[in-house]
């Protein structure tokens, strides 16, 4: 098993260096556009990019980056967003972590219980109405773009309705009740799809195990129908759902940079997008490192805890 892990984080950080040194090399084909409108002299903006070795060749700067980061911890910094003009990347990304964390977080704790509890009773109910409606339901938020469900959460709930604001509050007091209410229904929106998701694996993990041989057995000794569900099928059925859980979690911070932009969430998402129209090169590159590494530590979990949760794998190595 130590083995197995070691080469598995090898190997990501193979790739996620074969990623960012690619990244860096298409960035640096494209023209560093100074923004001159920020409030500072053009000639100055000049003289800091050339002072950090931005006009040098793409191979001396790409040296040169690599050393910053790794004995500097130096990512960079902003050269186009008005707010962050000579600000260092790496503490506006730590500023603004908070709140992305927060949606995914709340979004995970919302959809992993009603996910797996509607999964749970499609499959006890299967093939009855009920099975065939959650079925229907799912099937239609996990085809459903998220900034789709996005705008109607917001045309409903904070149009319509008027239960929620239609975007984050402004602050840093996260823990309050009125930023907490201002960011449900970007969490909402989150979940939606996560629910679906959790619920569809549920229910086909949950109905294979209630036909499996073993569990018939269980029955023919004396068990009833929910000991059965209880002490045998639900326990079999969470092994592989648990690690999907975790790999939910990572990667669905992946996909809530779209969702912070619609509902301007101060977040690392909505950084990143701006970053891009912006053409803030040095913001793109961090960002872009920490969206890779997101991914890649996805599959590294998924990988590993299936080793921990699942004991036949571990039997099967022996």
């Amino acid at each position: 098993m130590f083995r197995y892990i070691v080469k598995r984080i090898a190997l990501a950080f193979l790739s996620f260096f074969i990623i960012m040194t690619t990244c860096f090399f298409l960035v640096k084909m494209l023209p560093l556009v100074v923004n001159a409108t920020l409030g500072q002299d053009a000639e100055i903006a000049e003289a800091q990019i050339v002072a950090r070795g931005y006009r040098d060749p793409i191979l001396v700067q790409y040296v040169a980056y690599i050393r910053r980061i790794l004995f500097e911890w130096d990512w960079g910094v902003g050269v186009n967003m008005p707010e962050y003009v000579g600000q260092g990347v790496w503490g506006v990304f730590i500023e603004k972590l908070p709140p992305t964390v927060l949606i995914n977080v709340y979004s995970t704790l919302f959809a992993v219980p009603i996910g797996i509890l509607l999964g749970i009773y499609s499959a006890l109910k299967k093939n009855g109405w009920q099975d065939h409606l959650v079925s229907t339901l799912v099937m239609v938020f996990v085809s459903v773009p998220s900034y789709v469900t996005a705008f109607l959460v917001q045309y409903i709930l904070c149009f319509k309705l008027g239960w929620l604001p239609l975007t984050m509050g402004a602050g840093t007091e996260y823990f309050t009740w009125t930023t907490f209410r201002s960011m449900l229904p970007a969490v909402f929106s989150l979940s939606f799809g996560s629910i679906a998701g959790y619920a569809r694996f549920t229910r086909a993990e949950l109905t294979e195990v209630l036909t499996s041989d073993y569990l018939e057995l269980a029955k023919a000794k004396g068990l009833t129908k929910s000991q059965c569900v209880v002490r045998h099928a639900l326990r079999n059925a969470m092994t592989p759902i648990i690690p999907s859980i975790i790999a939910e979690f990572i990667a669905v911070m992946s996909g809530s940079l779209i969702i912070e932009k619609i509902f301007s969430v101060p977040g690392v998402g909505r950084l990143y997008l701006t970053a891009i129209t912006s053409l803030d090169y040095d913001f793109f590159m961090m960002l872009s490192a920490f969206y890779t590494f997101i991914g890649l530590l996805a599959g590294i979990v998924v990988d590993i805890s299936y080793g921990f949760i699942d004991p036949r794998i571990r039997v099967g190595k022996r």
